[in-house]
């Protein structure tokens, strides 16, 4: 693998810049996002932070269409790049900003009809706040909709691998939702509908950056037109069977949501609304590091560089999961102290709730990479009605769970379960349609990233058990298990090569640092 990744070095310097750009991103994001959550968790308080999350869920679940088109973008945009046909491009752009705009229509009328209806009738909406809860409502959905017609620009910026320009954008949301939580404590006014508002606020401007930076800087976004073209069957049909996936999605997040609110009300909804945010913070490390090689997989398919895309699949796995892991396994010891020391006011269950979020998003940085490599065939019918399926599940499992006397943790146990069999599912299905051997990728990232989190975890948990709790032990166990999870995966999880290639990048880095002090 490391031979095929050494011989695209232009690539794999821009996949590292871009990496970097993005890691960059994410720190300055984590600061901002706890600080923010903190802030607006206090302000709002338990019960009007559950109601947030809860009514925009429900707006949430009408965005699978927008998903599945999504999906599509960014699919076939790459692979016109990559193919280097610039007519090809114009064409796809083109039909993507047109069928977005019809999304944002459907979305539209279900939200002002079935969704209207549900909020009005059926969720469990606290004394006082009907009014508030359908304001609420109508910024997300228009909220939403302007998210939907900014997806074609977004995947231009992403295929051209413009990471800089995501970073920026990205940043400047950051800031943006850091300035309303100054303006909410400081408002007369009901504090959850003047958060909404600005929130949709920060989206349209987003938008319009969006939009005026593509313009300015791609061919194919200076005139767009909408036209008929020979993909477009193929890319409605690749974003018809993406839906169902995409319904699953939707269905076992913001349905979880919605049967914890019906069985329990908007104070569990608050736990599970932390415990995201938490899973939202530690998931973008690895979306950063994937965002920066999805398109390469892509690119390499149209190339029909097969030894290039399995090495990247096989890499992009499997040093995904040691640095989700590196943040998991700390955070999951510690989650009632970080909780405490993060919230002023902590949802009864939020620890759990945290811990069981993110053992189940372990499952993330293998699948999309699998999931990625199956988009870029452009066969996808199979996948998405077996996968899409699987985790349509979830949801009528967990409502027997709930149904039978089960506790709230129940339904991410089922979550949990589904997700890791749906896992082997997609590995079998993908293999073949990209000629990779299921023997080798379970050999060299299955085996790997097991022993490496069992055998990381073994040191800190002890530790976790032995120690009395106070500040000394909380920061000896956070380094202990970050050590732990870097010298498991140095030692268990690379290969000899890959071990060599480390060292002479280690070798590179430190010759640098001295060297630099020498001259100093």
């Amino acid at each position: 693998m490391i031979d095929v990744m050494l011989d695209n070095s232009s690539s794999n310097k821009r996949i590292a810049r871009n990496t970097l750009l993005l890691y960059a991103r994410m720190l300055l994001l984590l600061i901002v996002s706890l600080y923010t959550s903190r802030i607006v968790l206090a302000t709002l308080g338990i019960e009007d932070y559950g109601l947030y999350n809860v009514v925009g869920g429900i707006v949430t679940m009408f965005a699978f269409l927008n998903s599945a088109m999504g999906n599509s973008s960014h699919r076939y945009i790459a692979f016109a790049l990559g193919k280097g046909d610039e007519e090809e491009l114009r064409g796809v752009v083109g039909f993507t900003c047109m069928i977005h705009w019809i999304v944002a229509g459907i979305i539209l009328v279900l939200s002002e009809t079935v969704g209207l209806w549900f909020l009005q009738n059926k969720m469990i909406i606290p004394d006082g706040r009907m009014n508030a809860a359908i304001w609420v409502y109508q910024f997300s959905v228009v909220a939403c909709m302007v998210k939907v017609i900014s997806v074609p620009f977004n995947a231009m910026i992403i295929a051209h691998e413009k990471m800089g320009a995501f970073a920026f954008i990205s940043i400047l949301d950051a800031i943006l939702k850091l300035l309303i939580v100054f303006l909410i404590q400081i408002t007369s006014k009901d504090r959850l509908i003047i958060y909404a508002a600005l929130i949709l606020f920060v989206e349209l401007l987003n938008r319009f950056i969006y939009q005026i930076y593509c313009i300015r800087h791609f061919d194919e976004a200076k005139r767009i037109r909408f036209k008929r073209i020979p993909q477009m069957k193929d890319m409605t049909s690749f974003a018809g069977w993406s839906l169902v996936g995409n319904l699953a999605y939707i269905g076992y997040t913001q349905g979880l949501n919605i049967l914890l609110n019906i069985f329990f009300g908007t104070v569990v909804n608050a736990a599970r609304g932390v415990a995201v945010q938490v899973q939202g913070v530690v998931k973008g490390f690895v979306t950063n590091f994937q965002t920066a090689i999805n398109p390469q997989i892509i690119k390499s398919y149209a190339q029909n560089d097969y030894n290039r895309l399995h090495s990247l699949v096989f890499a992009s796995s499997k040093f995904s999961f040691y640095l989700l892991y590196c943040m998991v396994l700390p955070i999951a010891i510690e989650a009632d102290v970080l909780l405490n020391v993060w919230l002023k006011e902590v949802p009864e269950s939020a620890a759990l709730f945290t811990r069981l979020t993110l053992f189940i998003l372990l499952v993330d940085p293998l699948s999309n990479p699998i999931d990625k490599a199956n988009q870029a065939t452009g066969k996808i019918r199979t996948y998405q009605i077996v996968e899409g399926g699987s985790l349509l599940l979830i949801v009528p499992i967990a409502y027997l769970v709930l149904r039978t006397g089960g506790k709230p943790y129940s339904v991410f146990i089922v979550q949990m379960a589904v997700m890791y069999l749906v896992q082997f599912f997609r590995l079998f299905l993908v293999c073949h349609k990209i000629q990779m051997s299921k023997r080798e990728y379970i050999t060299r990232v299955i085996l790997r990233v097991m022993l490496v989190a069992i055998v990381s975890a073994i040191i800190p948990v002890v530790l976790y058990f032995s120690l009395p709790v106070s500040f000394y032990s909380f920061f000896i166990i956070v380094f202990i298990s970050i050590v732990s999870v870097l010298l498991s995966a140095y030692s268990f999880g690379l290969t000899t090569r890959e071990k060599e290639y480390v060292n002479g990048k280690a070798k590179v880095i430190w010759n640098s640092i001295i060297n630099k002090q020498k001259n100093s």
